[in-house]
């Protein structure tokens, strides 16, 4: 009896040390499996600031640290392993890049890697982490900004001496008269944030800077007009820096360039609108400005940096009176794209599009036509036509300005 006992008892030890052993592994598989893993690197050069993304499946820990003589900034990356998606990003950073020089990667120690940026200029970095959104995973973000902000007034100064134009900066005392007027073209999305993508492959965010660019080339060979691209190259910029660009060149106009989509491909015409105080005027409208300002989200901002610029514009009582302005020149923009393509709307729409809410700058947004439109697509995607486009925007800023001529530059204006 006692024999038996003992050979049940051996029995029952063996299949609990069995039943111990299966429930381990999987435990240790799954710990295994859990060790977040970089998918993807990007760059982004830009005047305005070097991007730096790094696209994960899981959740990263991470500390960084600033260090001189010579500038550098390290990066280390816990629990991760080196790969050869890390391993690329030296050979991703471009000779022209303003503020990096080269980057250096590898294996620090066990289950750390670092990276470390040597930087040709001083600057301020922001490093965050963005959420999963649409098609892209758990992103790290590094932004290098200088620490000297850009003057975008100064810039576009320069670039009209560069061009043989002096011009000479507002005065407060203006006379109420003719002018030179500053018209600030906005490429939408950029960098991270390609917008809508067409069945064919074009991208909006390159369909619209190739059609800004026109418009730009078209407005400066105006005697009495110049302009300024919110951005000059495929790189991301925050909404409302877009709107804080355009007041600190004191803009008489603002006009952000788009490519529309739809979830159907029969979809088709161009569109105007303008912003909305009192909720948009079609729930079509409303849509596509939430599927806008979702660009922040996608493109990636630091949340914890607050614009102090735009709280303080967005309390401005001016606000009616510029959409007012703004409704003006949407109805003729719209008038002339309807000389060269289908309106998808007869009328300017409006909803509360956030890069459009400059309290004292007439604000558009041109949807030009649906990428989401195979047909349209393949227009979009073609020179003439997009040659088309900004001459046909520039005529309706032109008919604006025939019958609204601009007045000497609010005192407002000057204080942001």
């Amino acid at each position: 009896m006692l024999d038996e006992f003992r050979s049940s008892r051996r029995d029952v030890l063996r299949f609990a040390a069995a039943a111990l052993t299966l429930s381990v592994t999987p435990l240790r598989g799954a710990l295994a499996a859990a060790q977040p893993t970089v998918l993807g690197v990007r760059v982004w050069p830009a005047a305005d600031y070097t991007r730096i993304a790094l696209e994960h499946d899981q959740p990263l820990r991470f500390t960084h640290i600033m260090v001189r003589d010579p500038n550098r900034l390290v990066l280390d990356i816990e629990d991760v392993e080196f790969n050869s998606v890390l391993g690329s990003l030296p050979n991703k950073i471009a000779e022209g890049d303003p503020y990096i020089k080269l980057i250096r990667a590898g294996r620090n120690r066990p289950g750390v890697v670092r990276i470390v940026i040597e930087l040709k200029a001083d600057i301020k970095p922001q490093v965050f982490t963005l959420q999963p959104v649409g098609e892209y995973g758990h992103r790290l973000v590094l932004d290098l900004y200088p620490v000297e902000e850009l003057d975008p007034l100064m810039e576009l100064l320069k670039s009209e001496e560069k061009a043989g134009r002096r011009i000479e900066p507002p005065k407060a005392d203006q006379p109420q008269i003719a002018r030179l007027v500053t018209v600030v073209l906005d490429p939408g999305h950029g960098g991270e944030d390609p917008g809508a993508v067409g069945r064919g492959g074009s991208y909006e965010k390159n369909v619209t800077l190739s059609i800004a660019r026109r418009l730009k080339a078209k407005i400066d060979a105006e005697p009495n007009m110049r302009s300024m691209l919110t951005r000059e190259g495929d790189f991301f910029i925050p909404l409302q820096q877009r709107v804080h660009k355009a007041r600190r060149v004191q803009a008489d106009l603002f006009v952000s360039v788009h490519a529309d989509a739809f979830v159907k491909p029969t979809a088709r015409g161009s569109s105007v609108y303008v912003l909305s105080e009192n909720g948009a005027s079609s729930t079509a409208a409303n849509w596509l400005a939430q599927k806008e300002n979702a660009a922040d989200l996608i493109g990636g901002t630091n949340v914890k940096v607050k614009d102090k610029h735009l709280a303080r514009t967005l309390l401005d009582l001016s606000q009616t009176a510029t959409i007012n302005d703004s409704l003006k020149l949407g109805k003729d923009v719209l008038g002339e794209l309807g000389r060269i393509n289908t309106l998808h709307r007869g009328h300017v729409e409006q909803a509360g599009f956030a890069v459009l809410k400059a309290p004292d700058i007439p604000s558009i947004l041109v949807e030009t036509a649906f990428i989401s439109n195979p047909e349209e697509e393949k227009r979009l995607a073609d020179d003439d036509y997009q040659d088309q486009m900004a001459e046909a925007i520039l005529r309706g800023i032109k008919r604006y300005f025939a019958k609204n001529p601009p007045l000497a530059k609010s005192k407002l204006a000057a204080l942001f």
